[in-house]
């Protein structure tokens, strides 16, 4: 039962931090247009760099914040990360120009690292039966945030393009009030470990990654799928911008019915499908789905459409809590922080290569005498199903 309570508060709190992050996505192009004083088709050649600085940071800090986890327990490390993204949107609502607004993001991502420690209070309170259920339960309750989130910034965004930031901050700091009084701990004090900078800074942990020779190859595939995935992350408002005209709220609404789906099959199928298939083969067919959906969102036709392929791609959610799961039963209790914070660093190398990289194929495509907008979706694909060979290979030799 205090398991059972343990994980509804985590995601719950979960909606509310994901719920923060959702609203600033609709009005952050335009509002890298405004601080940088260029169009929106020009805001392309930042946006990149945006999501790429919280991505650095993310790299730099999620091996320090899983560690100190392991150390000092996962509640006084997530509220402390609540506690800076919340001061943090409040820096973003005042930012004046491009440099600042950069900085910001930074200290997002320092702080947004409170989804490693999540991941690792979630395998503190699960067994490896339930393991696949339970982690996507936190992609469910980030499809919730996602449904609440982007449709408030939507409609925020439509009066002022920086009051959604102002509003992701009250979210943030009533999160942490909320927390603190009922986040129990999850990880015992005899489980705990002496807190290492070798094994905590991001360049020790990589080369710590001996200790998880077993997973060398699982890495590549989650920054494999990461990578493609960055194709839809980075470059969603600009290609419904571009191809079908759509304007912020309809950016909004959008993210909102992907959350929908998402909370839909994360939270409702997740571990279902994975005690009836196994965690590696729903790991594959969640692959193979998203694989299919990215190629036909690159195609797609008419906006109505995106909104047809939106219940397939949810499912490309289930291929992380799978192959998290397998990982996590092969690791100790004391080293969960560390393993979820090195997984959150392998895929934040993902995100700091992957935006500027499809915004540039994105910035590319536009302006050919017969523009294809979907490009990115098209190279994304590529790397999905390099993923799904590699991942076909580890499951056949083991």
């Amino acid at each position: 039962m205090a398991s059972k309570n343990a994980l509804i508060f985590i995601f719950i709190t979960i909606v509310i931090d994901s719920t923060g992050l959702g609203i600033i996505i609709p009005s952050l192009p335009s509002l890298v247009a405004e601080v940088a004083n260029v169009s929106i088709d020009q805001s392309a050649n930042y946006y990149g760099l945006i999501l790429g600085s919280y991505a650095f940071m993310q790299f730099l800090f999620s091996p320090i914040i899983g560690s100190l986890s392991d150390r000092y327990g996962r509640r006084p490390i997530l509220l402390m990360s609540l506690f800076g993204l919340g001061i943090d949107y409040v820096f973003m609502y005042f930012a004046p120009s491009l440099f600042w607004l950069i900085i910001g993001r930074c200290l997002s991502g320092m702080f947004g690292a409170s989804f490693t420690t999540a991941s690792a209070y979630i395998a503190d309170i699960s067994t490896p039966e339930n393991k696949t259920k339970n982690f996507g339960m936190v992609g469910a309750a980030f499809g919730i945030g996602f449904i609440i989130g982007p449709a408030i910034g939507g409609l925020l965004g439509n009066f002022d393009i920086r009051a959604p930031f102002l509003f992701a901050a009250g979210l943030s700091l009533l999160n942490l009030i909320y927390g603190t009084v009922v986040l129990k701990e999850s990880l015992a004090i005899e489980n705990r470990r002496e807190f290492s900078w070798k094994q905590a800074n991001p360049v020790g942990a990589f080369f710590d990654l001996k200790k998880y020779k077993s997973f060398a190859l699982v890495f590549i595939v989650l920054f494999l799928l990461y990578m493609g995935g960055m194709a839809i992350h980075s470059t969603w408002n600009y290609y419904t911008i571009e191809k079908f005209q759509w304007n912020i709220n309809d950016v909004g609404l959008s993210l909102a019915a992907v959350g929908v789906c998402i909370a839909m099959v994360q939270g409702g199928l997740a571990g279902k499908i994975s005690a009836k298939l196994g965690n590696e083969k729903t790991a594959l067919l969640s692959m193979g789905l998203t694989f299919i959906t990215m190629n036909a969102i690159a195609f797609a036709t008419h906006s109505w459409m995106l909104y047809l392929f939106m219940l397939p791609y949810a499912f490309s959610g289930l291929s992380d809590p799978a192959i998290r799961a397998i990982m996590s039963n092969k690791t100790s209790e004391s080293e969960q922080g560390e393993l979820q914070g090195v997984i959150t660093s392998v895929l934040s190398i993902a995100e700091i290569i992957g935006p500027p990289m499809m915004m540039a194929i994105f910035h590319f495509s536009v302006r050919l005498n017969n523009p294809i907008y979907g490009m990115p979706f098209i190279v994304g694909s590529v790397f999905i199903l390099s993923a799904v060979f590699l991942f076909r290979r580890i499951v056949r030799k083991n």
